[in-house]
């Protein structure tokens, strides 16, 4: 008798689990090996422009990065994290963001400081709370200012120089030359005042990329491309591609309409500096974008403008990096305060 309760009572039982309970075939390895493969092609066109320079930084930000995430896991005594990608996709990101001439060593320490400090400290992937490539990068920027912003002729344009100059040549960036007309016009004293029209006029130039910038930031033809293979993976969504694009945009356009002879227009800021860059694979990150859809709106929003506030009104050509770490801040927020209903609605107690 007790044997046959036992087993009813067995027959009742009702497994429940914490939410979620849909699961998908998708793991974080899936996740960062397709993200990879998105940065592809734009890894491909910076060693064609910067060649040998180009694949220093990235292996040392490559190699750093695994090592440091490997000594760390071994010395706390956890599981090996370095399968699941994500540090690799740490170290293209960061690497792809950082100019071209930058020494090998200072691309290490930016890269230790991104894996060890913004990532392992909190806990490894999923805890951190900003995105370690850029929380590298601004540690680089905050350290040795000028090595971020000596910038490098591509090699197809050096070839066409003379031998004798070339070992002296630099260029500014688009997002550098579209600065400087903003800040003539702040100076009542300056008689001749730069213009932004030569920069409008080569858009072209600037969206299949050649020019000079950090690696990842000469050509936003090839992040479209790789943004486009993740939104067909759907690897990422497209709120937060569209919020960075349409605030950024209309912000450019509005300064551009306002005053043509000091603001560029759109495009070039779209297709200069990070911003494609910023809107596929930085701004979209997993762990430090929020869970919902309208808070990943409001994100993509929020760095967009930031962007456009820090370019045109603030002291830097680019923005991107403060503008996600920023956003990265307020993210709880939104997750917070764009908290969707649960089925059968919230729990009321008395």
């Amino acid at each position: 008798m007790a044997k046959e309760e036992k087993k009813q009572a067995e027959k009742k039982i009702l497994t429940v689990s914490s939410s979620p309970h849909l699961a998908e075939h998708v793991t974080s390895q899936k996740i960062m090996i397709e993200v990879i493969i998105g940065c592809l092609p734009a890894v491909t066109w910076s060693i064609y422009i910067f060649r040998h320079m180009a694949v220093i930084v990235l292996l040392s930000c490559l190699i750093s990065a695994l090592v440091t995430e490997w000594i760390f896991n071994a010395v706390r005594k956890k599981p090996q994290t370095i399968s699941d990608g994500s540090v690799i996709v740490t170290a293209l990101i960061l690497g792809l963001s950082l100019p071209p001439s930058i020494p090998f060593w200072a691309a290490i320490i930016g890269t230790v400081v991104a894996v060890a400090v913004a990532k392992m400290i909190f806990g490894g992937l999923g805890n951190n709370i900003f995105n370690p490539a850029m929380v590298g990068r601004a540690f680089l920027m905050a350290c040795f200012g000028t090595l971020m912003t000596t910038w490098t002729l591509p090699s197809p344009l050096k070839a066409k120089l003379p031998d004798s100059e070339i070992a002296a040549v630099t260029q500014p960036t688009p997002l550098a030359l579209a600065k400087q007309p903003i800040k003539d016009a702040a100076n009542p004293d300056l008689l001749r005042k730069a213009t932004p029209y030569n920069l409008n006029e080569n858009v072209g130039i600037m969206f299949y990329g050649m020019t000079s910038g950090s690696l990842g930031e000469t050509s936003a033809l090839w992040w479209l491309i790789g943004g486009l293979f993740l939104l067909l993976r759907r690897t990422i969504t497209y709120h937060i591609p569209l919020g960075v694009l349409i605030s950024s945009g209309v912000i450019a356009f509005i300064a551009w309409r306002v005053n043509p002879d000091v603001y560029v227009n759109p495009l070039v800021h779209y297709c200069g500096g990070g911003l494609m860059m910023c809107a596929f694979f930085i701004a979209t990150d997993p762990v430090t974008c929020p869970l919902t859809k309208l808070g990943r709106v409001i994100f993509g929003l929020g760095v967009g403008s930031l962007i456009m506030l820090i370019r045109l009104i603030g002291g830097y050509p680019e923005g991107v990096m403060y503008a996600v770490l920023l956003m990265n801040a307020v993210n709880p927020l939104l997750d917070r305060w764009t908290r969707t209903t649960p089925m059968g609605g919230h729990v009321i107690v008395d």
